[in-house]
């Protein structure tokens, strides 16, 4: 295997994930009207009555989310006038001067010009190309935090360091100021105890659902009700909190609580809650799937094969023919019956909540159902193949046994195509399974993309797409690495990628 190849794959993938950025894009921003966006905003609502209000939030909203570059004639006269003088009053008359300067000057640039339904105040805004929308979205998803990150006119004597010293709770920390994050780098008793906010991922802010959120945020911050503890704070009060120190970034008006609590402009925070995150809860019930399909379906599937046309390779198909012809939802609605009413098991996640080992029960043992069948039918398949071969008849004629053929040529060969598909079955446990999620009240990933889209939440579903579209193409890497590993006579060239 060459570094070369590696790196051509690293790349053909790269591309890969920006052509399918650019059809969601593509679909997100010209084939959904735009005004649907605003179906779950409440504030769109509460603005019924004020036409000007709604206009304006309407258009900042379509700005912000990346549809179109949006200018007011109130901004246009602050570049002339002071704030609040008469001239800027004068200036903002549809009939002014400046207000026919500024429509020819937008209009001049492609602009197209609208008014406001009361005050007849005039606006320019354009709509943003899809191609400088994507390269917009990619030149900000990597945020390095530097000390001249916060500009914040209300607050120009604001310092801008970087220093060493420690947290509220005791750990060390690299602490910055003039930077969004207060610790850049800081440890904690939470796992994985050394933690970072220099480098991070900026997918941009869920809109209308998880508002004030970043798309990030919403899928790995915790989840359920805040855990407290006794907190002390720098200014010396002390009270029962569920702040994470961790997270504190820059705020720019202060209200009595935070100058109560902390000396500084550093009072956004997030909490610790007692549930893990959407991301944390449908990993968690993906792997110990997997460790379940592997530990099940693998075994029974050898001893179909080793034992075909018996009663365990009968038993074995009619399993698999089963799963295979039922639809999903059948067959998880039948095995949540039985456990309920048989075993006593809860029928839906939220019953006993995430701290209960019996919530996990059913939903890992319905995902691991077509996994493990899956495996089971592949491996007797390959096994089958294999005990077939030639080489096979020529171990036996040199006098092998028949464990000794099994375990080192035959059970060898016919893990290589299941090995392959390992980190693809990782990754489908970080996305999430809708089904299985919907139908026990799971709170993980597999209701996000389908709530994202009929929530209009383009934000989430372009963050949703990237981190989806970017494990899978390298789970498909990963996968052709682990055949070189597990079988020497697989190679990944330049020439011929495998041979």
């Amino acid at each position: 295997m060459k570094k070369g190849y590696i790196l051509k794959r690293l790349l053909r993938s790269v591309i890969s994930v920006l052509v399918i950025m650019l059809i969601v894009f593509v679909l997100v921003y010209t084939m959904v009207p735009r005004d649907n966006i605003f179906f779950e905003d409440a504030t769109y609502r509460k603005l019924g009555g004020k036409p000007d209000d709604k206009a304006d939030y309407v258009y900042t909203t379509w700005e912000k989310l990346g549809y179109l570059d949006y200018v007011k004639i109130n901004d246009y006269c602050l570049t002339l006038y002071e704030a609040g003088s008469d001239e800027m009053k004068g200036a903002l008359d549809p009939a002014s001067k400046e207000t026919a300067d500024f429509i020819a000057l937008y209009e001049s640039r492609g602009y197209s010009i609208g008014t406001y339904p009361v005050s007849g105040r005039a606006y320019a805004y354009k709509d943003t190309p899809i191609l400088q929308r994507l390269a917009k979205w990619f030149g900000g998803l990597v945020r390095i935090d530097t000390i001249y990150s916060v500009q914040d006119p209300d607050n120009p004597d604001l310092e801008r360091y970087v220093r060493f010293g420690r947290t509220p709770t005791g750990g060390l920390a690299l602490i910055g100021s003039g930077t969004l994050h207060k610790y850049l780098l800081y440890t904690d008793s939470h796992f994985p105890f050394i933690h970072q906010n220099f480098i991070t991922l900026n997918m941009g802010e869920s809109y209308p659902t998880y508002q004030g959120l970043e798309a990030l945020s919403v899928m790995f911050s915790s989840q359920g009700t805040e855990v407290k503890r006794e907190v002390a704070f720098e200014t010396g009060e002390t009270s029962q909190s569920a702040i994470d120190f961790g997270s504190l970034t820059y705020k720019a008006k202060l209200d009595r609580m935070d100058t109560k609590k902390f000396t500084d402009h550093y009072a956004n925070y997030t909490t610790f809650k007692d549930q893990t995150s959407m991301v944390g809860t449908s990993f968690i019930m993906g792997i110990f799937a997997l460790i379940l399909s592997y530990g099940i379906g693998l075994p029974i599937g050898v001893a179909m094969a080793r034992n075909k046309d018996g009663v365990v390779d009968k038993l074995g198909m009619l399993f698999i023919i089963f799963i295979t012809s039922v639809p999903s939802l059948a067959y998880i609605y039948i095995f949540r019956y039985v456990g309920t009413t048989v075993f006593g098991l809860p029928s839906v996640f939220t019953t006993f909540g995430p701290s209960d080992i019996r919530s996990w029960i059913l939903p890992i043992i319905s995902l691991a159902l077509p996994s493990i069948s899956s495996l089971m039918m592949w491996i007797r398949r390959y096994v089958v193949d294999q005990m077939n071969s030639d080489y096979v008849k020529f171990a036996k004629a040199k006098g092998l046994n028949r464990k000794e053929i099994f375990r080192r040529h035959i059970f060898k060969n016919a893990s290589i195509p299941i090995a392959h598909g390992i980190p693809s079955s990782l990754a489908a446990c970080i996305t999430g399974a809708i089904i299985t999620e919907a139908i026990y009240s799971v709170g993980g990933m597999g209701k996000m993309l389908p709530n994202a889209i009929n929530q209009y939440n383009n934000v989430m579903i372009i963050a949703l797409t990237f981190l989806f579209s970017s494990i899978s193409v390298l789970s498909v890497l990963l996968g052709d690495i682990i055949l070189t590993k597990v079988d020497p006579r697989i190679s990944l060239t330049d020439k011929a990628g495998r041979s």
